[in-house]
């Protein structure tokens, strides 16, 4: 196998301040970059003088797409794999692709950085020593307040994140849900109109109605005291 990898390379989840070093070199260095949107990766690339292609790489990709990414790779081309912002993989699509590239022997390397899921778990004031990441809320009311029934006994931190559009019907499922517990919501993380709010569910979702629901959100949720 040539000297080929895949890097997965978190990038700013809103504040460009927090490129690093190192993701800016390997974006540099690499052949091509794997992006869910191009568009968007390519005002990070203008801001930071990267000039390596872009290709995009989104969850709709399908398997001829991947096999393009994994044939260059074994070919001796590395490649970078990056998301909207954050982290790849954490709600963002390549699973399949760091899947098959490990079972190929093609060697997958990371470059940390931001995650919207960390921030707003040490921003919450709640335990962090044991936390759970859900992904998205479902959609449907009925199958969202059966997946919060299963958490009602949850010990651990419980993190979501939810849109706009579906934020306040789902604070008031988590308070029909988990009636008392202590809720963070955090919007629009290292961004300029970024806000915390604290409280249960109920309060939140009271304090939030009076404002505009913009923006990309994370839900924290306090484990269960027993």
């Amino acid at each position: 196998m040539p000297n080929a990898v895949l890097h997965l390379v978190a990038t700013p989840i809103g504040n460009l301040g927090d490129m690093s070093e190192r993701a800016v070199e390997t974006l540099k260095s690499v052949t091509l970059i794997a992006a869910e949107d191009t568009r968007r990766t390519k005002i990070l690339c203008n801001r930071f003088g990267i000039r390596t292609p872009l290709e995009s790489y989104h969850d709709f990709s399908d398997e001829r797409k991947r096999e393009r990414v994994l044939s260059m790779l074994e070919s001796g081309n590395s490649i970078a794999l990056v998301s909207d912002g954050g982290t790849p993989l954490i709600s963002d699509p390549g699973f399949k692709l760091v899947r098959a590239a490990i079972e190929r022997g093609i060697s997958v390397s990371a470059v940390p950085g931001p995650s919207a899921v960390i921030v707003a778990l040490t921003l919450s004031g709640f335990p962090t020593d044991r936390f759970m990441f859900e992904g998205f809320l479902p959609v449907k009311s009925g199958e969202r307040k059966r997946r919060l029934g299963e958490i009602k006994e949850e010990r651990r931190t419980v993190i979501y994140f939810e849109s706009p559009y579906r934020l306040l019907k789902s604070l008031e499922d988590i308070q029909e849900a988990l009636g008392g517990r202590s809720v963070c919501v955090a919007k629009e993380l290292t961004k300029q109109f970024e806000e915390t709010f604290r409280g249960t569910a109920g309060e939140i979702k009271q304090e939030l109605g009076a404002k505009s629901i913009k923006g990309e959100y994370v839900i924290v949720i306090k484990g269960h005291d027993r």
